[in-house]
């Protein structure tokens, strides 16, 4: 006999900002295959219980747990995006399976800092795993939540009778989910094409030979598969939380393949990517650890244009109002640090990603611009003068250039440095490696470094930004044009982080870059075109999406916007790198340039040096452009179906 249906509702388990699922950026959350809820932006460090229950999976990582409740209803908490991978780095689980809590108690604590440091993100989903116990669920519409105080989600239950419950049918082998373990084995292509498995708290992962045999139709049709994707060269099975441990162990013992860690398939899916896909996934780890700085930096020179140029009056606000002069140049100090000892930051993320001591990349970088070297911005014209001081090393004459600003001559340099050390420390005994390794792998590198690495890296670097400006000053409409139109695609691959050691490259030869302003008016073109869906839509749900995802554009974070919206229509996405391609034509004629690396979207034209006039007019074409193309062909496709 059925029971009547019941309400539980649920605190927050976490302190932060409150974020829409859909908004999540993992699509095994966004898309709802593990299950529907709401997720955390947290702004500390501690997990409570958001309800009574029991405690029915924690993981060796540390970095989730699922809670039952009496009702029968089960949540995950998962603290992060890919926090897997960190191994249990950073976490401390102060429950174990099988406890019973309280709402309120505390389950787990975490090193938020590290998290957003190692981690894909730090945004916490907070999710209902069984949702066909679920009549419906209610969201907190406050925009932050305090742990065991605000409610977050109120649930109401189906009321359930006892022939609803089913117990999992164990094979003749002894195993349960034998049978769907060589299911998925089949459908992925068969044991010889399974490079590597392992499982985090929701999924299988596996690194394939070939994903193009995966027959996905029939994974998705077993009963344990709530969806499937590849990211990062793996093949990813959503299971849920509980259930994937038991499949990846019967999918073990059925086939016999070696239990893998989370290592072994990240490296094995990676050795599937081309050496294009391998090299721009290299630069990738490199710069994003250190594009928070570069951003704060672009910002505050941004905030410095204001007060230094005659930007919305004749003259400059420190001639108008001299007492801020002192306040413009603290600013200066302050902003200009980051881009003074690029090579510094640079060094500490590139020895950190090839294998070596992130401090020695530290003070690698720092011996690149020792205040006793030359500015390479200064040397061309000392040397004109014969005046350049030089180095002599038995006759033989080395540069004392130093490498500010500039990226090729640390980034080689970093992975010189991170391979001798990592060959001495194979080698050398423990009792002598602080003796022996770091001295002879920095007096080794920082040789070569002046001799060779960067006089020859600093060439190839002029080549590159010589090249560029050649191309865009000979054809600036069409160069402008490609780079607007194709920047999108870009960023879909995940290629766009090549260009970010390219500006980089060009503010540190140059002074500036014509490359970013692009940037910044393709993110207010994917901005206008989700907004264009937003007002054209029906769909309360995509409306939600649509609306927080164009801010987020606007703001200069736009995979929300093109993932979530714009490519699933297409054309939100097409329109939006047609008004790109428009505005970048424009403002490439105009000689728009950025002093730096800014926050891409509105903010944008804090970072523009000179032009600012034509970055927003092209600011107006993106707006524009794209938000009428949008409309008109949404409300043509509401007309037709």
């Amino acid at each position: 006999m059925a029971n009547q249906a019941r309400n539980i509702a649920l605190v927050a388990p976490l302190t932060g900002k409150v974020v829409a699922i859909e908004n999540v950026p993992d699509q095994t959350f966004s898309e709802k295959m593990m299950g529907d809820g709401l997720a955390i932006e947290p702004t500390d460090g501690k997990v409570v219980a958001p309800v009574d229950g029991e405690v029915v999976v924690t993981f060796p990582t540390k970095h989730a747990v699922g809670l039952k409740t009496a009702s029968g209803m089960e949540l995950l908490i998962h603290v992060g995006l890919e926090t897997v991978h960190m191994d249990g780095e950073g976490f401390d689980m102060h429950v174990k399976q099988g406890d019973k809590v309280k709402a309120g108690d505390l389950l787990l604590t975490f090193d938020l800092q590290l998290i957003k440091k190692k981690a894909a993100s730090h945004i916490t989903p907070v999710i209902i795993t069984n949702g066909e116990l679920v009549q419906s669920i209610r969201k907190t519409n406050d925009g932050t939540v305090i742990a065991g105080e605000s409610t977050l989600l109120e649930i109401t239950l189906k009321g359930q009778s006892e022939e609803s419950s089913k117990e999992k049918v164990v094979t003749q082998s002894g195993m349960e989910y034998s049978e769907e373990a060589k299911q998925i084995v089949e459908a992925i292509g068969g044991i010889e094409n399974i490079n590597a498995a392992t499982h985090c708290v929701t999924r299988l992962r596996f690194a394939l030979d070939n994903e193009d045999i995966v027959d996905k139709n029939k994974l998705e049709k077993i009963d344990v598969v709530k969806g499937t994707f590849s990211a990062n060269g793996q093949f990813q099975i959503v299971i849920g939380q509980g259930t994937v441990d038991k499949v990846y162990k019967a999918l073990v013992h059925e086939t016999g393949i070696k239990e893998a860690t989370k290592e072994e398939v990240k490296a094995a899916g990676g050795q599937k990517l081309n050496p294009l896909q391998r090299g721009i996934k290299v630069l990738a780890d490199i710069f994003i650890p250190i594009l928070p700085a570069i951003v704060m930096a672009g910002l505050l020179l941004g905030l410095n244009n204001i007060l230094v140029n005659p930007i919305f009056t004749d003259q400059p606000i420190i001639e108008m109002y001299p007492s801020w002069a002192g306040v413009a140049d603290m600013i200066n100090v302050i902003a200009n640090t980051a881009f003074t000892f690029l090579p510094a930051l640079i060094g500490w993320s590139a020895v950190k990603r090839f294998g070596g001591n992130p401090l020695l990349g530290i003070v690698l970088g720092l011996i690149l611009v020792h205040p006793s070297l030359m500015p390479a911005s200064d040397y061309a014209v000392a040397a004109a003068k014969g005046e350049a001081p030089t180095w002599n090393l038995f006759g033989f004459e080395v540069n004392m250039m130093g490498y500010q600003g500039q990226v090729l001559p640390v980034l080689v340099a970093s992975w010189v440095l991170a391979s001798i050390e990592r060959w001495l420390r194979k080698r050398v005994i423990d009792s002598l490696q602080l003796l022996v390794v770091a001295p002879v792998a920095l007096l080794v590198t920082g040789f070569l470094a002046f001799i060779v690495i960067g006089p020859v890296t600093f060439t190839i670097g002029n080549w590159i930004t010589n090249g560029l400006i050649a191309i865009f000053e000979a054809v600036p409409l069409i160069g402008g044009l490609i780079y607007g139109l194709f920047y999108a695609p870009l960023v879909i691959t995940g290629m766009h982080h090549t260009f970010l050691a390219v500006d980089l490259q060009l503010i540190g030869s140059t002074g500036s870059t014509f490359l970013w302003p692009i940037v910044a008016l393709s993110n207010i073109a994917q901005g206008s075109a989700v907004f264009a869906m937003f007002l054209a839509t029906k769909n309360e749900k995509l409306k939600g999406l649509a609306g927080t995802s164009g801010i987020s554009a606007w703001l200069g974070v736009t995979e929300p916007a093109m993932f979530g919206v714009n490519l699933q229509y297409r054309y939100p996405f097409i329109a939006a790198i047609i008004g790109a391609a428009i505005a970048g034509a424009l403002i490439t004629v105009s000689n728009v340039q950025a002093s730096s690396i800014g926050v891409g979207g509105i903010p944008g034209f804090l970072s523009i040096s000179n032009s600012i006039g034509a970055f927003f007019i092209g600011m107006l074409i993106v707006i524009v452009v794209p938000f009428i193309i949008t409309f008109i062909i949404a409300k043509r496709k509401q007309l037709e179906n």
